[in-house]
């Protein structure tokens, strides 16, 4: 896998990629991650005990916002139109704590993967936030891309520790 360093120039300067000539493509990201917390605490989550409200409903908008946004909080992401941004929250007790999914998606000229990664870290952030009087001990953790698609690069679907990235029709197992 050959990476090229696309945000710099010829002289080593950084540059937004110009991305004038690609074509607008559907494109889907998701990225999860997971907040660990005290048991006590995610008792407390799940039956809506939290004095400062609704944490999930609360971290759901949060994270919605932050997709939007994405754009002014990393220096060179495009500012996309997003068509769709959804969160789910999943309980996990032997964690214990909470499960954080985010899926995003457009139809532009570049994807939704820091729109995704974004969305599930402001809302893990939000759940801190929201938890942090209960909990200083609370962790948040495993914030990665899942899946991908659209655009050139075709595919990606990340299985454990086995990436699948199909590149125009082609399919290479990765470790």
């Amino acid at each position: 896998m050959a990476a090229s360093f696309t945000h710099l120039d010829e002289e080593g300067r950084v540059r937004m990629v110009d991305i004038t000539s690609k074509e607008p493509t559907v494109r889907e990201a998701r990225a999860e991650g997971a907040i660990r917390m005290s048991p006590e605490l995610l008792d407390m989550v799940v039956c809506g005990k939290v004095p400062k409200g609704n944490v999930f409903e609360t971290a759901r908008i949060a994270g919605i916002m932050a997709a939007k946004k994405t754009a002014d909080l990393i220096p060179l992401c495009h500012p996309l139109q997003l068509t769709a941004v959804s969160l789910d929250f999943t309980v996990d007790r032997k964690l214990p704590g909470v499960h954080i999914t985010a899926i995003v998606r457009t139809t532009d000229r570049t994807g939704v993967e820091m729109e995704a990664l974004t969305a599930v870290s402001v809302a893990a952030l939000t759940v801190y936030d929201m938890c942090k009087a209960l909990d200083k001990t609370m962790t948040i953790d495993q914030i990665r891309l899942v899946y991908k698609s659209g655009g050139k690069s075709g595919v990606f679907v990340r299985d454990g520790n086995l990436v699948l990235n199909s590149d125009e029709g082609e399919t290479n197992l990765q470790r």
